[in-house]
């Protein structure tokens, strides 16, 4: 039974006509944490200044407020919002990247209200794009795929995903695929679809100790998690982090390569995606649980690759940088900015912010852009030497989203606006 209607009559500006692409141009921002789902622009200059009043090309105001974050491709911003408080009416969104004027919009209809967290207004995923199609989660609203003119290619309905935090997990376009993690619920999962069809090439069911909300032990549970495309010794693989361990998924087969057990006290919550540089990995458990490091090596049970963990760190919701051997973090509470040695996890610097961040850390060379939950991006250097900071650059409107850096210009979403800044 379909668990949606998808509305394909709310369309504006018809004299604005798109040309599709076959792939997304050098500079864009493709996917949540841009074109590697990584955190680091691909190239360009980005501006460091900026406010509400200041070097704003454009700002339009979006329907409600959301977590979701824009991307950029091919002279177009989409970003996911809701229409009404209840979530009932999920739309994908779609502006001209150079003036703000929205190109068109598709909404889907629940036909039941889904519980969620009031930090986390439904609109909790970012879309991803190919620069032919665009593919939006909706969670219980589906999986849906759209030409660049807004025109509807494939619509999945993959069950119900009810959980008291809501959703927050988006696809990612590796080559022919959509992969997705399903997010936390009674049915956790991860697939890979075709991204023509929508068809499902694959689909590994990860086990759910306890209801989907909490564990055998009462504790909470769930994932969250984006997954990290690389590649490996000529293979592809997704890494994602479920909410009992870290997988590397075959993006071909669907095949387990290793997985990597993840515990923590705090409960079996996974936030961030995994931090990865070369064959190490670290990742942040939620809910403040631990921190860990281990090294992508073998098959099966990779458990014994464990360098270093930490307990006790900063509530993580966003993921951070790995550059150069070091870790940049920022955290959801306490608000803190803080450099890890990702040889041995000790802590070289921290600084204490107004605010606390929910949106990841974005980078283009050197430069790392963090959005906190007060509007204001926190610019800094990368280095492991002291804490730098650049800038300050409030828009005084609260925020959850991560930036999305293209073409010389940074987009933002808070929650009454979606901004571009150069």
């Amino acid at each position: 039974m379909n668990r949606f209607c998808v509305a394909f009559a709310c369309v504006a500006c018809f004299s604005i006509l798109l040309t599709p692409t076959a792939d997304t141009t050098a500079g864009d921002w493709s996917q949540f944490r841009g074109p590697q789902a990584d955190g680091v622009a691909s190239s360009g200059d980005y501006p460091t200044k900026w406010s509400d009043t200041e070097n704003v090309r454009w700002s339009v105001a979006l329907p409600q407020p959301g977590n979701g974050s824009p991307i950029v491709v091919n002279g177009n911003v989409f970003v996911c919002s809701v229409e009404d408080s209840k979530g009932l009416a999920r739309s994908l969104i779609c502006f001209d990247a150079d003036n703000g004027h929205q190109r068109w919009s598709r909404t889907v209809t629940l036909a039941e209200e889904m519980p969620t967290h009031k930090t986390n207004p439904y609109a909790g995923s970012t879309p991803a794009c190919d620069g032919s199609r665009v593919v939006v989660w909706h969670a219980t609203g589906g999986l849906h795929a759209y030409d660049m003119d807004g025109g509807p290619l494939w619509s999945r309905d993959l069950g119900e995903f009810r959980h008291m935090w809501g959703y927050g997990s988006s696809p990612v376009i590796v080559g022919d695929r959509v992969i997705l993690n399903s997010g936390p619920g009674k049915q956790v999962f991860v697939a890979a679809f075709d991204v023509e069809s929508g068809e499902t090439l694959w689909r590994h069911d990860e086990p759910v100790p306890g209801d989907g909300e909490r564990n055998a032990e009462g504790k909470y549970m769930g994932t969250w998690s984006t997954p990290v495309p690389i590649e490996r010794d000529g293979r592809q693989l997704a890494i994602v982090a479920m909410h009992q361990r870290i997988l590397a998924l075959d993006v071909e087969t669907g095949d387990i390569i290793w997985f990597f057990r993840v515990t923590s006290d705090r409960g079996d919550l996974a936030y961030s995606s995994p931090m990865i540089e070369g064959d190490l990995c670290v990742f942040n458990a939620g809910f403040k649980g631990p921190t860990m490091a281990f090294e992508m090596n073998g098959r099966g049970d990779i458990t014994e690759n464990q360098r270093w963990r930490i307990e006790g760190n900063p509530q993580s919701i966003g993921t951070g940088i790995m550059r150069d051997g070091f870790v940049y973090r920022v955290g959801a509470g306490p608000n803190l900015i803080d450099c890890l040695d990702a040889k041995t996890g000790e802590t070289v610097w921290q600084e204490r912010n107004k605010a606390a961040f929910w949106g990841s850390v974005a980078v283009a060379g050197q430069t790392a852009y963090a959005t906190d939950q007060s509007g204001t991006t926190i610019v800094f250097r990368l280095s492991p030497d002291e804490f730098t900071p650049i800038a300050e650059c409030p828009l005084n409107d609260s925020s959850n989203a991560t930036p999305a850096l293209a073409g010389g210009r940074i987009y933002l979403r808070t929650n009454r606006k979606l901004w571009c800044v150069e």
